[in-house]
């Protein structure tokens, strides 16, 4: 014992010295190795135990337990069976023994490794594992230890980690699912009697004033009367200790019901107790009225004396009742997430939904001391939270089941639902209940679309409950309706969506009034048309406004037209060959207030409004007299005036799109001869003309030398190819004509680019520019340029890109060097997906540079860098280019195997393969991804899979590396698509598959015995549809990593058999 006493004091001193603020890390680093040594040792387990059993400091006790811990999941195999038993034996008598001195979270990590062994050795070497669990709950001094002990056993036995074999894991499961009816008969019987045993002394209070609205909604809701009179009394008042067995048995239940199917086990006695303490978490004042009434009526010290009385039992403070309400609303909740539902079930189900509706009720009901907001404002918010879950829950999984049952009625449901709705105290919960309208609306939708015949009738039944929701949305997104709610709204920040609150706000309402106008075209028109109608007679009064107020009216003046441009373009188009006088007022006095926004010494918040409202009406609007609008002309000259200040350049940029789109974009409605191409022409080239004049003016030149003349230079490049490319990207999905003039204006500045390209190809930031402009040029306008001048930009770029010039851009510090060759591996990706002829001969150099100078630079290199571009260029070369490989017919193919097929330029073929090959050895998860959903879609398309090289040489490597990754759990999140393309692999020939290389797979395996790999052989059953398959392959993985964890924890030089 003395040595036991002695390594105490060592290992206290060790843990000490090891947490305190001075100990350097080299030092702590000792430390560790030291504790991880002793760990290892066998029988160290003896010296924890005394530990566990002397000590009373925390970081003792838990470092004793992670031994423990350590020993029964990685080394149990190789214990003696002896020591097993003393270990089974000793720490549950040492966790009876102590648990109530021990803090709370050494305990539950006791209970955490008593459950581990329980996982390894239950029921053949533990028979009484789970029968001390349900000794434990049964009896009163220990019925919170036991119901810790159920969750953790819950917890580890049901779900298990991937420690254990498939087999073992189905065993657990099944073994504990016999345990199941016996379990919730017993977390029946401990919330029962509490909740019982605290009821008994509940006064009834007086009846409140709407308390026979609430019955008559109860009686519609609750058709048991029993059960009705239960619900009507007062909740009871509970002390601290009742309380934690109450939370720990609905901890309980929420995790069973997360895996336990729904069955004849879940009783109605048990939903109605569950229901109970749901109630807790709404029945907050009625609960604090309730416990003065107990104080005043019982107390202490006799009813004559003068002081304070005080209450039999000390009640649960309110944030203790709203946490049962929270628990008993997740158990429920649980049970509602489950789409299967057995026959025998429905009518259980009915009873959770007419309970938890009765709730909805009380929360919703209006007093004359409390306004349904008041009431919501006052419950915890997790408990809102967790209601508004059931409620969703309830319209997508349920609603299709309980909506045709005469004893629920949806109508009143809805009006309930209504009111929840639109008193909701924070925008968060406001917005979670317009989801579910918006899954309330897609559910009748679809049954309207399954039973036209019926649709009448539907949304007959409906129509009152869908105009009032219409209405109501509506006026909470009009400043003149909900203007405080609405002032409360962030519009600045943006979230991980890219959108601000304000923005989510007006998309989640807009997406419910265009579910409603689907099903109430006329009604919803009628409503918005009126809206509309107001705020045109608005804006016809806009110049006034403008004239007299000041920066922030005007932001929003001009914003709120811009949102309106669709509108405006509707009503464009409606009057416009007939009275359209008052448009052209609309849209002339919109454009007066532009001119003199358009200015350096305007707050840029005003000058970007003013820009973004030109660029709305120039491309969505499109008005024919735009452009003869003096203050539009005032703007011509204003960008095109070569003297005037510069602009900040995102203001820049979007007033020579609007410029461009007025004159590129053709006009609505319009026949084509009285478009007035030529004269528009003429204008968009005196246009660009004067925007690229700086530039053009490059010409002959080359590089300054001196720094600032060479940045000065760098900046007229950047900022015109930067206006350029904008305006390119602007009409590349327009007309032929549009795209003419653009390429025909700027054809010059394009050459141009091409000329000095090689003058800057070492100035990544100018290069990466004049890159970004020719993919513009590319995608935009490659039938414009014509293909003498796209074969000479091809040309040029793969002579500039040599091996050297390409580690330069890729090697040096910054992202710059990398953009420039990520651009030109866009531009050669719009080269190989064109489908003609013209660019086929440069298919040989595009392969050439891709795998002999580009691939080798970065193949290595660990980051993820030019990597995705590179290999979407080789798929894209691959799928459409697949007759430079395999030239046969589509008729040929068909008459002839795959696998026979001619094949041409082998040697780069393989080496593509082998390149995606190894991008499968890399950490990078999103290439890895990117990679096999480029290897499936040419599996899909061209076959790749059943080609006879593939399949000799690559395929079984593929498997193998996709079955290693699985193994060893480096891709995780992407087990699904991974054994979806073993699948397909395998499938190409299952008997080869089956016969030749699951078992050279297998043998190849490293730290498996041969009669590991047999089982492992013959566990893979010969399946051929996918979800068998899958499952196939998840046994395997899961098996193969066990059985190496179970020969590792086998102590040196054992002997298997």
């Amino acid at each position: 014992m003395a040595s036991e006493e002695a390594s105490l004091r060592a290992l206290e001193s060790l843990m000490s010295e090891f947490f305190h603020t001075s100990t350097s890390n080299d030092r702590k680093r000792e430390i560790e190795a030291l504790l991880n040594n002793f760990a290892q040792q066998l029988g160290a387990w003896r010296f924890c135990f005394y530990f566990l059993s002397s000590s009373h400091n925390d970081y003792v006790l838990m470092y004793s337990l992670s031994v423990f811990e350590n020993l029964i999941n990685k080394m149990w195999l190789g214990v003696p069976s002896e020591e097993k038993m003393q270990i089974r034996g000793s720490l549950p008598k040492l966790l009876l023994s102590q648990h109530k001195a021990l803090p709370g979270f050494i305990c539950n990590k006791l209970c955490k490794v008593i459950v581990d062994m329980g996982r390894q050795d239950w029921p053949m070497f533990y028979h009484d594992f789970f029968t001390n669990i349900l000794q434990l709950i049964q009896t009163p001094s220990t019925t919170p230890l036991g119901l810790i002990m159920l969750k953790t056993a819950s917890e580890e036995l049901a779900c298990p980690r991937e420690d254990l074999s498939v087999a073992r894991k189905e065993e657990l499961r099944k073994l504990l699912l016999e345990q199941v009816p016996t379990v919730l008969g017993l977390l029946t019987g401990v919330l029962e009697s509490i909740w019982d045993k605290h009821s008994v002394t509940a006064a009834t209070p007086p009846p409140s004033p709407t308390a026979s609205d609430a019955d008559d909604l109860l009686s519609n809701l609750v058709h048991t009367p029993s059960l009705a009179k239960q619900l009507s009394q007062p909740p009871p008042s509970l002390e601290a200790e009742s309380e934690r067995i109450c939370a720990l048995a609905l901890e309980c239940l929420s995790h069973l019901f997360s895996w336990i199917p729904l069955s004849a086990s879940i009783t109605p006695s048990l939903l109605t107790t569950i229901f109970h303490f749901a109630r807790l978490g709404c029945d907050a004042r009625s609960r604090r009225t309730h416990a003065v009434n107990n104080s005043n009526a019982v107390t202490l010290n006799g009813g004559g004396s003068s002081s304070p009385p005080l209450p039999l039992t000390l009640p649960t403070s309110q944030q203790d009742c709203n946490r049962l309400g929270v628990l008993a609303m997740s158990c429920i909740n649980e049970l509602m997430c489950k789409n299967c539902v057995p026959l025998e079930f429905q009518e259980y189900l009915l009873r959770v939904c007419q309970q938890t509706f009765y709730l909805l009720q009380r929360i919703t009901r209006e007093t004359n001391a409390h306004s349904v907001r008041s009431r919501l404002e006052e419950l915890d918010e997790s408990y809102v939270e967790k209601f508004t879950d059931f409620l969703r829950l309830f319209v997508s999984v349920h609603l299709r089941r309980i909506e045709s049952n005469a004893q629920f009625p949806v109508v009143e449901f809805l009006a309930l639902l209504f009111k929840y709705t639109f008193h909701q105290p924070t925008h968060e919960g406001y917005l979670s209940c317009l989801d579910i309208w918006a899954l309330f609306l897609d559910y009748l939708t679809n049954k309207i679309r399954n039973r036209l015949e019926d649709k009448e009738a539907i949304i007959g039944r409906y129509e009152d409950a869908l105009v009032l929701l219409l209405t109501e949305v509506l006026n909470r997104i009009q400043f003149r309706y909900n203007q405080t709610q609405l002032e409360e709204l962030d519009d600045e920040t943006l979230d991980d969506d890219q959108q601000t609150e304000w923005q989510r706000y007006l998309r989640h309402s807009l997406e419910v009034v265009a579910k409603i106008m689907e099903l109430l075209p006329t009604h919803a028109f009628s409503t918005l048309f009126a809206a509309l109608r107001e705020n045109l007679e608005v804006y016809l009064g806009l110049q006034q406004c403008i004239v007299n107020t000041g920066t922030g009216i005007h932001a929003q003046s001009l914003a709120a037209l811009q949102a309106y441009s669709h509108w405006l373009a509707r009503f464009y188009s409606e009057v416009q060959h007939q009275n359209p006088q008052q448009f052209v007022s609309i849209i002339s006095t919109a454009m007066e207030a532009l001119p003199p926004l358009i200015s350096t010494k305007v707050p840029e918040k005003l000058l970007l409004s003013a820009c973004h409202l030109l660029v709305s009406v120039a491309t969505t609007v499109r008005p024919v007299f735009l452009i003869n609008i003096p203050a539009v002309q005032k703007v011509f000259s204003r960008v095109t005036d070569s003297s005037a200040q510069r602009l900040p350049e995102e203001a820049q940029v979007l007033l020579c799109r609007a410029l461009s789109n007025v004159l590129l974009l053709p006009w609505p409605n319009v026949p084509e001869g009285e478009q007035q191409w030529a004269e528009r022409s003429s204008h968009h080239a005196n246009l660009l003309n004067s925007l690229t004049r700086e530039y053009r003016q490059l010409k002959g030149t080359a590089p300054p030398q001196r720094k600032g003349q060479l940045e000065a230079t760098k900046r007229v490049i950047c900022q015109t190819l930067g206006v350029l490319k904008d305006i390119v990207e602007n009409i590349s999905g327009e007309g032929t004509k549009s795209r003419q003039i653009c390429y025909q204006s700027m054809q010059e500045s394009a050459q141009l680019s091409l000329t000095l390209f090689p003058a800057y190809i070492h100035q990544s930031d100018v290069t990466e520019e004049m890159l970004s402009f020719f993919l513009a040029l590319f995608q935009g306008l490659r039938v414009q340029m014509g293909v003498p001048f796209t074969e000479q930009i091809i040309q040029t770029f793969l002579n500039m890109f040599t091996r050297e010039q390409l580690a330069e851009s890729i090697l040096q510090e910054g992202s710059a060097g990398c953009h420039v060759v990520e651009r030109f591996m866009k531009i050669l990706q719009v080269v190989v997906k064109e489908p003609g002829p013209a660019f086929k001969p440069f298919l040989p150099s595009i392969l050439s540079l891709c795998m002999e100078q580009l691939y080798p630079i970065i193949a290595e290199r660990p980051s993820p860098d030019v990597k995705a571009e590179l290999f979407e260029l080789l798929f894209q070369l691959l799928h459409h280019n697949w007759r430079y490989f395999y030239r046969s017919s589509v008729l040929a193919s068909v008459h002839r195997e795959g696998g026979d097929e001619p094949m041409e330029n082998q040697a780069q073929f393989v080496g593509v393969m082998q390149a995606f090959g190894q991008s499968f050895l890399q950490p990078d998860i999103h290439l890895f991804k990117q990679n096999l959903g480029y290897l499936e879609t040419l599996n899909s398309k061209h076959k790749l899979y059943h080609k006879k090289l593939f399949r000799a040489m690559m395929l079984p490597q593929f498997v193998s590396v996709l079955l290693q990754v699985l193994i060893h759990k480096s891709h995780d999140l992407l087990q699904e698509e991974i054994g979806i393309a073993v699948y397909n692999m395998a499938s190409v020939d299952f008997s080869t598959f089956f016969s030749a290389f699951l078992p050279e797979f297998l043998a190849g395996c490293q730290g498996l015995d041969s009669g590991q790999k047999n089982v492992l052989a013959r566990n893979f059953k010969m399946e051929r549809d996918l979800p068998s398959f899958a499952q196939c392959v998840h046994r395997l993985v899961n098996d193969l990593r066990y059985y190496r964890l179970c020969n590792d924890s086998l102590p040196p030089g054992t002997v298997k058999l």
